[in-house]
């Protein structure tokens, strides 16, 4: 490769992003402007940068440009088990900049997600190590659920895994359902309380279905704790037979636990999000919670997902917020996402925010209609550029 020239060596940016619709919650910005890149940062955001300054250039005219959008729940680790997905091609090239890996790997899984997936994507990955050292090796299968035999959930074993790869695992995961738990479910919580206690970390619960009453899980969360999986339509969930919130719902809010979308191939419902945004109760964060039963419907990518909150009448911002700005304080991502401020990391999500007739499908087959959807242009993270698979 030849050397620059002296023109292209007076460049000041590496790339520029020009003339997008810019929504970036972190800086209550909402307007057209031009956001310049170099040395993978974030070098300015500002309204007729010329083109001339950057040695390569995008147009954005007519996109909105936001903050590299982060999902707190996927599973990104393939041909193990049931689940995982590549990450690459499902989330960096889909509009993801940064993903966490909600527990399909446990202790005994993490050195190989390390090497084989973590090392090698694009895609930043932050993992949560499942408290169940097998992690998410079978889907619920009868009689396979990882917390039906309690040999493998030992929080020394989960707190040893993660103390050693603190700069990947950012908490820890356990899932409490009949299909995985067995009635095991209150002891398996006890145990990952002790886990997330003893490191420091937060904890993620998937909720639904459970033999233990939810609240019972609730009174063992603390500030930091995530519930996902949080608007489904299954029993032990947020709201009552009649679509009331519970009142430890509500106090879980309020002394600091954040409820998460989680959507799924089965856990997310329209009606009971219905019912929750009726009461106030919006969603902390907005996750696709990909997995290779939904990439193909119904929840294709996390801004498919994203574009399910502005049919049920959250505005553009609220939802972008919620897979921006407000999902990089969950977690200790160890560099700075989710905004667009000079000197943040260069990720950036350019979208197409499509007007027409669009049909949205939840986990249980409703439909709703919807007037806008969100569609993936191009993805920068760290200043690089990756683009939809056609």
């Amino acid at each position: 490769m030849k050397p620059d020239g002296p023109q292209e060596a007076s460049k000041r940016y590496d790339l520029l992003v020009r003339g997008g619709r810019v929504l970036d919650p972190s800086q209550d910005l909402d307007a057209v402007r031009d956001v310049a890149i170099a040395g993978g940062k974030i070098a300015a955001i500002e309204a007729g940068i010329p083109a001339e300054s950057a040695r390569d250039t995008i147009d954005a005219a007519g996109k909105l440009v936001t903050p590299g959008l982060i999902d707190l729940h996927t599973h990104v680790l393939p041909y193990v088990g049931e689940y995982g997905v590549e990450p690459d091609p499902y989330c960096l090239q889909r509009g993801a900049t940064t993903v966490i890996d909600a527990g399909t790997p446990g202790a005994f899984s993490f050195d190989a997600f390390r090497k084989f997936v973590v090392e090698r994507a694009a895609t930043r990955i932050k993992s949560l190590l499942h408290v169940v050292s097998i992690g998410m090796i079978a889907g619920g299968t009868p009689n396979m659920g990882e917390l039906e035999d309690l040999r493998y959930c030992v929080p020394k074993l989960a707190i040893e895994t993660a103390l050693k790869n603190r700069d990947l695992i950012v908490g820890f995961k356990i899932r409490f359902s009949k299909r995985y738990t067995g009635n095991n479910d209150y002891e398996g919580m006890k145990r990952a309380r002790e886990a997330a206690d003893e490191a420091g970390l937060p904890l993620m619960i998937h909720i639904g279905g459970s033999h233990t009453p939810l609240p019972q899980f609730l009174a063992l969360m603390e500030k930091g704790d995530v519930v996902t999986h949080s608007f489904n339509g299954r029993v032990n969930g947020v709201v009552d037979e009649k679509g009331e919130l519970l009142q430890e719902v509500l106090e879980a809010r309020e002394r600091g636990v954040l409820f998460d979308v989680g959507h799924g191939a089965g856990s997310f419902s329209f009606d009971v999000m219905e019912k929750c945004l009726q009461q106030d109760f919006l969603p902390d964060t907005i996750s696709s919670d990909l997995y290779s039963a939904n990439v193909n419907g119904p929840v294709f990518d996390l801004v498919t997902t994203l574009s399910k909150f502005l049919l049920l009448g959250l505005n553009l911002r609220q939802v972008v917020e919620r897979a921006t700005v407000k999902c990089s304080t969950v977690f200790d991502f160890g560099v700075e996402i989710g905004t667009l401020r000079p000197g943040a990391e260069a990720d950036v999500s350019v979208l197409n925010l499509r007007e027409g007739e669009f049909v949205f499908t939840d986990s249980y087959g409703n439909t709703r209609n919807g007037r806008q959807k969100l569609e993936p242009v191009v993805t920068l993270r760290g200043g690089r550029t990756y683009y939809p698979v056609v």
